[in-house]
């Protein structure tokens, strides 16, 4: 065995066979943009089988060859599959397997890490032809490692049946695949693994949710506890206020648990993120069983939202609906009850949702914020100024509408 030092094994050339002619320029640059080509594939490429495939292809085209084939190494079998190639019958791709040892040409690329060019397998000294490569009359082969930072991943090989001469300018093109290749892999298995993360973080995150779900709804059967064992309306009022806040809060946790991490019609979801549609459904939904008198409808939009907005959100809703069920239909007036509207959708100037009925409309002198006589009215004047938005009540008829416009982006903390 003759080792020369670009570290590249070559069978010994008796001086009696006459040196091969070199290539001509238009050659090497076919192969220059052949090579260019696949890698813009690699880059965007995601699929392994594919770039695989993809890599044999084009090499066995660039080279001239009638057989190209991209092996993996099996460590625990210290094999070579044949993963893709061209050139090869249907029971040799993702079937046929060759030795890894040191006794074949892909194994000596393999086991050295060198590349390998053998253009006389019948007189070769070095290894055996494994029998896939005599069962197909392969007379030459040519062998680079694919490999990345996690080590082999295994070797392409070019082989031909038909007399000529591998020339070592063939294994820079060889080699451009292979790193191609190695390279590709490697981010494969790195994105497969950060998918992997997230999923485990997304499964985590809405576990946590569920528990904290859980751990409201036992709040709020103990408030409710509490307030049935209140003797003072004015306590019992409190109390039944603070559990539907508390409510509220649990409800946008369990929409995190149920939701998953895909939005109907939507590509990935993400983790803290859920659908403000079915939110304020369900939220509505509580609302109107504890008041059988009244009619509540809700209209929501798909939009998804981070937790930390849905709160406050789904909050201010519950206010405001709460202080419609309370006065905006008095027993007096409205006998028979009426509707209670709630809408949200996107629009241009970013989340818009209101709260509207038809029913007494607001009394004289009525404020949101801190001046607010009301606690409900405060809490709702808070929520607002969180989210960064804006609380208007536009001129109507009869009755009274809250219009909440919140950004889409939150805005800065402080």
């Amino acid at each position: 065995m003759t080792q020369h030092t670009d570290q590249t094994e070559v069978e010994p050339s008796p001086e009696t066979r006459p040196a091969p002619a070199p290539p001509d320029l238009d050659y090497r640059l076919r192969q220059q943009a052949i090579l260019s080509e696949f890698g813009v594939e690699a880059l965007r490429g995601t699929d392994v089988d594919h770039l695989l495939q993809r890599a044999a292809e084009l090499c066995a085209q660039g080279m001239g060859a009638e057989f190209c084939k991209a092996l993996e190494y099996q460590r625990g079998a210290d094999t070579l599959l044949v993963r893709a190639g061209v050139g090869w019958g249907p029971d040799v791709i993702g079937k046929a397997r060759i030795g890894a040892d040191l006794a074949s040409p892909a194994g000596f690329a393999l086991k050295t890490g060198r590349p390998v060019i053998s253009n006389h397998l019948a007189d070769e000294t070095r290894f055996r032809t494994p029998q896939l490569m005599a069962e197909h009359g392969i007379r030459r082969a040519i062998n680079v490692l694919i490999e990345n930072r996690d080590g082999a991943f295994g070797v392409l090989e070019v082989d031909d049946t038909r007399e000529g001469m591998f020339a070592e300018a063939d294994i820079a093109f060889m080699q451009g695949f292979a790193n191609l290749l190695g390279g590709a892999i490697e981010r494969q298995r790195t994105e497969s693994l950060l998918r992997a993360a997230l999923a485990r973080q997304d499964l985590l995150a809405r576990e946590m949710s569920h528990r904290v779900k859980n751990s409201l709804a036992i709040v709020a059967s103990l408030l409710a506890l509490q307030a049935r064992a209140a003797e003072d309306p004015a306590v019992q009022t409190a109390l039944a206020d603070a559990r539907s806040r508390v409510e509220a809060i649990a409800g946008v946790h369990d929409q995190l648990w149920r939701q998953g991490d895909k939005a109907e019609g939507e590509g990935e979801g993400v983790p803290g993120e859920l659908d403000l549609a079915p939110f304020l459904e369900k939220l509505v939904a509580n609302l109107a069983s504890g008041v059988p008198g009244q009619r509540l409808a809700c209209a929501a939009y798909p939009q998804r939202i981070s937790a930390d907005r849905a709160i406050p959100i789904g909050l201010l809703v519950n206010e405001l609906v709460t202080n419609a069920l309370k006065y905006a239909y008095p027993p007096e007036t409205h006998p028979a009850g009426g509707e209670i509207r709630v809408r949200a959708e996107r629009r241009p100037e970013g989340l818009v949702v209101e709260v509207a009925d038809d029913g007494i409309g607001l009394p004289a002198g009525f404020e949101i914020g801190r001046n607010s006589r009301s606690l409900g009215m405060r809490v709702v004047g808070s929520l607002t100024r969180q989210l960064g938005g804006s609380l208007t009540i536009p001129a109507r008829e009869k009755g009274t509408c809250f219009r909440l416009e919140v950004p889409l982006e939150m805005p800065p903390a402080g």
